[in-house]
Formats: structure tokens, C-alpha cells, sequence
């Protein structure tokens, strides 16, 4: 190719500075593909700023999660436990569009809420990437649209900036319908941050760092979060160490299965969590 026949460095399509985190995340969750770009138009794709004026696209969004329970354990939830399951998996894969990129490469983009989308029958989900923070040192911090911070605890705050910033919308959307306080509603957002981070981290092999930074992420006074990030040892049947936490809030599962209840609900004994921790690691 001739050298103007060629195009300028300038026209080259540029490339997210999280795509890379976004990839790993698609890699690690292959139910769900991320994809930088602008959100999805057409049948089953909503963004989450239409979720959040809580109008009929959030009913058609809970409508989803009450078909969902209907299909798999025969009984018909209760309004506030549909709600609650919405915003849990809506929250738990959101957020980590948030703290992947932070976890992997120090970048923490911005998210409004008119800049994702999602397609919950294929499990797509869009981001549109205009603004993100980083370290001064971080190669991307000539990007036009990079904000420096000054070390790693401003870039946390950082974080937990921008989290709160997308999801307080959808509270207040999903609140009223959960039948739920303040507290509890950022609790269950404290505790989506904490364990979608958590469980990639562990299919990453990085749970003992994955561990560390959630604890410097969440140590408990950073409000509108509710605690820390509440990790503990439990000590296995043959003396291993076993990492669980204690959730700050409760999704309601166990109004459909009680023996069933999350790993980390705070209904769930110690003991049932070591019988579970153990098989798991059998397996």
C-alpha cells in the first residue's frame, strides 16, 4: 500500500481501553458477551435508563425474572421477591462492568445510565465507554477522554463514584417495589459489587488478590455502601481454609427454596456453608 493510499493514524477506528477487560469478562462468563458501542436498538434489548423511569420497560424486564421463577420452581413469587431478583441480576453483572477493568488494568470507566444496554434472552450487554480514570503512569492516560487520579485509594473512591452513580437510578426505580429501605437497597448493591468481582476472580485464579482489593475496595465506612466487604475463614473438614462472606442484604430466594439459600445469605449456618465450600472443591 503506498504511503497515500494509506490512512491517517487519526481516521484508525480507536479501541476502548476496558475492550480488553470486557473480552476477559466474556471469556470467564460465557453466558453473557459485552461489547463497547452504543446500546442495542430493537425486540428484547433496554437500556438502563429506560429501566430506570420505571415505567412499562421495567415491567416487561420483571416479567422476565417472575417467568423465570414460574417456569423453574412451579410457585408464583411474591411482587417484591420479583423485584428483588431483578435488581440482583441486574447488579451483579453490571457492576462488573464497573470493577473488572479496575481489577485488571487500573481503569474505571463511566457508565450513566443512557450508556447501557442489555438483551437478557441472549445475554449481550453494551457499553458505551465516553469517559474512564486511571492512574498517571497507565499508558491510556494520554486518551482524550481519561481522567488521572492521584494514587490507588482516589481511584478507588473513584469507583465506587461511578458504581453508585449508575445504580441509584435503578433504586429508585426498584425501591418502591421491593418494599425496601435505603440501607438494605445499598446493601444488596454492596453486595453485588463484592461477590460478581469475587466469583470472577476465583475463575481467574486470583481469588486471594481478588480477596485483598475488594477489602481495601469496601472497608466500611464508605458510604452510601453498607459495611465492608465482610470476607471470612471457615476451616473444612480437613483442616483447609475455606473463604466465604456474610451479605449485607438478602435477595429472597429462600422464599422459594429455603434449603437452597445462597452461600453467603446470613440465614445460611456455618456449617451448611462448610458442606457446601468442601463439595465444591472435590468437585
Amino acid at each position: 500500500m503506498s504511503a497515500a493510499s494509506a490512512a491517517p493514524p487519526s481516521s484508525a477506528p480507536s479501541v476502548s481501553p476496558v475492550a480488553d477487560a470486557y473480552a476477559r469478562l466474556t471469556e470467564a462468563l460465557p453466558a453473557i458477551t459485552v461489547r463497547c458501542g452504543p446500546p442495542g436498538r430493537g425486540e428484547g434489548w433496554v437500556t438502563a435508563a429506560e429501566l430506570a423511569a420505571g415505567g412499562p420497560a421495567l415491567d416487561a424486564f420483571l416479567a422476565w425474572d417472575e417467568a423465570q421463577v414460574l417456569r423453574e420452581y412451579g410457585q408464583e413469587p411474591r411482587p417484591d421477591v420479583v423485584a428483588s431478583f431483578g435488581l440482583h441480576r441486574y447488579a451483579w453483572h453490571v457492576c462488573l462492568l464497573f470493577t473488572l477493568p479496575w481489577f485488571l488494568h487500573r481503569r474505571v470507566p463511566r457508565l450513566p445510565v443512557e450508556a447501557v444496554s442489555l438483551h437478557r434472552a441472549s445475554g449481550r450487554i453494551t457499553a458505551d465507554v465516553a469517559a474512564f480514570a486511571c492512574l498517571p503512569g497507565d499508558p491510556a492516560a494520554g486518551h482524550p477522554h481519561a481522567v488521572t487520579t492521584a494514587d490507588e485509594e482516589s481511584l478507588r473512591a473513584e469507583l465506587r463514584s461511578a458504581v453508585a452513580a449508575h445504580i441509584e437510578p435503578l433504586l429508585t426505580a426498584l425501591g418502591p417495589r421491593m418494599r425496601r429501605g435505603g440501607r438494605a437497597l445499598w446493601g444488596m448493591v454492596t453486595d453485588e459489587t463484592a461477590e460478581g468481582l469475587w466469583h470472577v476472580g476465583r475463575l481467574l485464579g486470583e481469588e486471594r488478590r481478588v480477596r485483598h482489593e475488594l477489602e481495601l475496595l469496601l472497608p466500611g465506612n464508605t458510604a452510601p455502601y453498607v459495611g465492608d466487604a465482610a470476607f471470612r475463614e471457615l476451616t473444612g473438614p480437613r483442616g483447609e481454609k475455606l473463604l466465604t462472606r456474610d451479605r449485607a442484604s438478602c435477595c429472597f430466594f429462600y422464599t422459594l427454596r429455603p434449603e437452597d439459600s445462597c452461600a453467603t445469605c446470613p440465614r445460611t449456618l456455618d456449617a451448611v456453608r462448610i458442606e457446601r465450600l468442601s463439595a465444591d472443591r472435590i468437585d
